[in-house]
């Protein structure tokens, strides 16, 4: 029986539901509603056989000897241009020397939108004041010199509408129309960069703990291909090494740019 996190997508509703199974692996899934909320149980208490994972988190832990490897099995991605929202006029290079709200520094949405304005719009990163309000889920991680966690209690919306802050990289649309994406047409800009990287943006995807022997890794991977089959197969969740090696490079990169890891891992190292 392997101890499971897994969220209800569309990927995985057939694995989660029976509708594909294996006479040989059987899951335990974990009663967690919002699967990010377990990942510190993920990388800090090793808890799970099988776990899905943000990339970055899954980078750190990596890089900080955690016992896991990678399948190469995309839960969920998007671009993220449109998550850099502001309450004023603002251009992504003018962001030098403002205060921009972040949940926590090395969640993937917001590593994704640190590499876009130092890569398309040359900001200086170690120029922003970066607001968090959250812990790493790595606990060995540590903060740039230039990231300040705001006040116990207090809240990243109300701190952007209140002028608190001046930007900030949320997780969701805000339903605020005061609140504005701040890349002029984030959906154009998404086009321009996929076509500048030849990638997507990976969110989230599935890590083993390396206990778990190879043939049972290659089992699950395989339910998770057959699920993934059984909704279509949907691009933006590519499965497979070589459909996902430019993806794991771009992430590797963007991590490694910002000086979050020491060096850049091969995808082969990442599934092992």
């Amino acid at each position: 029986m392997l101890k499971t996190l897994l969220g209800d997508y569309p990927v995985t509703l057939a694995l989660k539901r029976g509708e594909v199974g294996s006479t040989s692996v059987r899951f335990q899934f974990a009663d967690v509603e919002v699967p990010n909320s377990a990942f510190k149980r993920v990388v800090r208490d090793l808890e799970f056989d099988v776990a899905e994972l943000a990339i970055v988190t899954f980078l750190l832990a990596k890089a900080h000897g955690k016992p896991l490897r990678l399948l190469p099995a995309v839960i969920t991605a998007r671009f993220q241009h449109p998550f850099l929202v502001s309450t004023k006029r603002l251009r992504p290079e003018e962001l030098e020397g403002k205060r921009v709200g972040q949940r926590s520094y090395s969640v993937t949405t917001a590593t994704w939108v640190r590499g876009i304005l130092a890569q398309d719009y040359g900001l200086d990163l170690s120029s922003v004041q970066w607001v968090t309000f959250e812990e790493p889920h790595v606990a060995e991680f540590r903060d740039p010199p230039n990231v300040a966690r705001a006040p116990a209690g207090k809240d990243m919306t109300a701190m952007l509408l209140s002028g608190e802050l001046d930007a900030a990289i949320v997780g969701e649309a805000p339903k605020d129309e005061r609140i504005r994406a701040l890349i002029a047409d984030p959906q154009a800009a998404a086009e321009r960069w996929r076509e500048k990287n030849g990638a997507i943006q990976i969110n989230h995807v599935v890590v083993l703990k390396n206990s778990v022997p190879p043939r049972v890794g290659d089992e699950v991977y395989q339910l998770l291909a057959d699920s993934r089959k059984a909704a279509g197969s949907p691009a933006l969740n590519p499965f497979g090494v070589e459909d996902n090696r430019r993806n794991l490079e771009v992430a590797v990169e963007c991590c490694y740019r910002q000086r979050m890891i020491p060096r850049r891992f091969t995808v082969e190292e990442l599934l092992q």
